[in-house]
């Protein structure tokens, strides 16, 4: 059953590939009301999809916001049960002009397929149907029971998939999840993402007087509502790196030295990291390697600011209000609601009594972290190594996906992230790709995975 699967994946590799495209040319970009439309396709052509490959009882559940596709196939009993996790909802393609093709017309150049959503996660979400496709064009059947739950709003923070979570338990009931939405270190080094940072994301709106002022009529007794804000900004750190709000570090699981070392062994090339964030010298919390801080340490960043008048030429104004968008990316065992109140306290008591400031949060995940010894993932382990020849190595991953805490926390399994992308395939970004020989190994390693399981 496993080799002719495997033959089957090979002999249909540009079927494979023409089908994503299609998949591709749907601009599903939920965080713009004007694509509704578009994710009520992109959904509809899912579903129809998975009916084709021999999935059962595909349903399109409505939610609040955008649909919920599931599908599963059971007939195997007394074998594991596997929940595979995606997303068809993409990222907004701007700008525009940065982009060497149209984002929805998806172009092979060399290796690589460019499109948004090719490897945020249409592209890696493919691979797990293709297996599914493989196994039962061949044998009839998979070799182990698959359940399916793809989301259109995994862009926009995911709003309602716990609730459908929460009402859907028994539907989704599984022994271990399987989630393709993260990257490989190289093409020839697969890796395994064992752990998750969390989110919070925090806006702060501080308000000085009831309206804009001119700046040489009250400018000098009136306190800057910028002003005020950019000196409660500089507050949340030292010059060390190290966030100032008290209680913050209070719950962060300490990195031990077995971990350190198993990080240590992940391939990291400080210069080319430099190189590619266009900086000449790296900043951050005194102690740990850059590694460690950009995946297994707790984070704050302020990702936006604005205030006063920023069009061209001069206008002398004491702005009314200004704000900031800030958000700090957590490590187990910190939890976001607990964060948010550190936060919105610390805010308070930094704030001049000259202003007022409004603290609101606008999203948030926890951090996930799965034991790296446990069968199914040293199953995904021997899966990678069948397919690239190399054993993977385990890493922690900086970034968020919420799901997987939800997983843990609702429906008490592990998720395994078998990520398939790679550090230069610009998520979120001009020129998204995905290199292809990875999604069709993808799909081989997928189809090994289920028979290691």
């Amino acid at each position: 059953m496993l080799d002719q699967a495997l033959q089957y994946a090979h002999a249909h590799r540009d079927e494979f590939l023409q089908e994503l495209v299609q998949f591709l040319q749907i601009p599903s970009i939920s965080a713009q009301p004007d694509h509704q439309p578009d994710m009520q396709r992109a959904a509809a052509w899912l579903a129809s999809h998975m009916q084709q490959i021999g999935l059962r009882n595909v349903q399109v559940f409505p939610t609040a916001g955008h649909p919920v596709i599931y599908g599963n196939w059971l007939e195997a009993p007394g074998q594991p049960t596997v929940l595979v996790y995606g997303h068809y909802d993409v990222q907004p393609p701007d700008p525009l002009d940065e982009w060497r093709s149209d984002p929805f017309q998806p172009e092979v150049r060399g290796d690589d397929l460019f499109g948004r959503g090719t490897a945020d996660d249409k592209g890696q979400l493919f691979v797990h149907l293709k297996t599914v496709e493989a196994y039962l064009r061949t044998g009839g059947k998979l070799p182990a029971n698959v359940k399916f739950i793809i989301e259109g709003e995994e862009e926009v923070g995911s709003l309602h998939l716990p609730a459908f979570m929460e009402s859907h338990r028994d539907l989704l009931q599984a022994d271990v999840a399987v989630i393709s939405d993260s990257h490989m270190i190289a093409p020839n080094q697969p890796s395994i993402v064992y752990g998750l940072r969390g989110l919070v994301y925090m806006e702060v709106e501080v308000q000085g007087p009831a309206h804009d002022l001119h700046s040489g009529s009250y400018g000098g007794a009136i306190k800057n509502p910028i002003e005020a804000l950019c000196e409660i900004i500089d507050a949340l750190k030292d010059n060390q790196g190290h966030i100032t709000i008290p209680g913050f570090y209070d719950k962060v699981r300490p990195l031990d030295p077995e971990e350190r070392a198993e990080l240590a062994r992940v391939p990291f090339n400080e210069t080319q990291f430099r190189a590619e964030a266009g900086i000449e010298k790296t900043w951050g919390e005194a102690g740990y390697t850059v590694k460690e801080q950009i995946s297994a340490r707790p984070t704050l960043e302020v990702n936006g600011i604005w205030g006063g008048y920023t069009g061209a030429g001069a206008k002398t104004v004491l702005p009314a209000h200004a704000c900031a968008k800030i958000s700090m990316r957590l490590v187990p065992d910190q939890t976001s609601d607990e964060i948010t109140e550190l936060f919105r306290q610390h805010i308070e008591r930094l704030a001049p009594n000259t202003v007022r400031v409004a603290v609101r949060k606008l999203h948030s995940g926890e951090a996930a972290i799965v034991d790296r010894h446990i069968p199914e993932m040293q199953a995904a382990a021997i899966a990678y190594e069948r397919t690239f020849g190399r054993r993977p190595v385990f890493t922690r991953e900086g970034g968020s996906i919420p799901v997987v805490a939800d997983f843990q926390r609702l429906l008490g399994i592990p998720t395994i992230l078998m990520g398939f992308g790679l550090p230069d395939d610009n998520l979120h970004a001009p020129n998204e790709k995905f290199h292809l020989p990875n999604f069709y190994k993808g799909v081989d390693t997928a189809i090994w995975f289920l028979r290691e399981l």
